[in-house]
């Protein structure tokens, strides 16, 4: 959350930066927004004629900071990303064109050589990538959600356990003791008055004569 909210300044200050560029000056004096975008790519190179405002270096920015809004809005880092590469990409074209056109490419501090807004947009660009790299994004945001504020599956409704093994099988009759199943004859005596009776001890009997 935090990391989203640091990324999302650092990339609306980068495109605020980017698209107030082409009004402050480039080079000798001449405003960003006298250079005509055709120019960039064609032969002829960068001339001294002016272009109007959505033909110049204000379009690729103005749509860099559409891109940074929609990103910023939907938390995608490929969006701030694509912008921040679109800001330094536009920036430096026009300094390999305007260096074409100069023979070389002065910092003085007249204000005849690069201006302010060159730099204003290389850190606008910058600006955009850092924030791109700051955000989490939004997927990590929801795999964190459901880290946190979500259980498995597994966790919530556990399998009920199989019952043990002596509750699901059938119990089976134990056979008797074998002198339960003999059949009982009411007219034979009871075993123990059967067996033969010993002869008493030598104790109880009479004297021999």
């Amino acid at each position: 959350m935090v990391r989203n909210v640091l990324g999302s300044i650092l990339a609306l200050a980068g495109a605020t930066a980017a698209v107030r560029s082409p009004f402050r000056a480039w080079y000798d004096g001449r405003l960003g927004r006298h250079f005509r975008i055709g120019e960039l790519f064609s032969g002829a190179g960068i001339t001294d004629a002016k272009a109007e405002l959505f033909g110049s270096l204000f379009l690729p920015f103005a749509f860099a900071a559409l891109l940074t809004l929609i990103g910023v809005a939907l938390r995608s880092r490929l969006l701030v990303a694509v912008a921040g590469v679109l800001v330094l990409g536009f920036t430096v074209l026009w300094m390999v064109r305007q260096g074409q056109a100069e023979g070389s490419l002065a910092v003085a501090g007249d204000g005849s050589g690069l201006g302010q807004g060159l730099l204003s947009s290389f850190g606008g660009g910058v600006a955009l990538l850092l924030g791109a790299a700051v955000m989490r994004g939004r997927a990590r945001g929801r795999a964190r959600g459901r880290r946190l504020g979500r259980r498995a599956p597994a966790e919530r409704d556990p399998a009920p356990a199989d019952p043990p093994t002596w509750q699901g099988e059938p119990s089976e009759p134990t056979d008797p003791p074998a002198w339960q199943n003999r059949p009982t004859d009411p007219s034979e005596p009871p075993t123990w008055q059967n067996r033969p009776t010993d002869p008493p001890p030598a104790w109880q009997r009479p004297p021999e004569r």
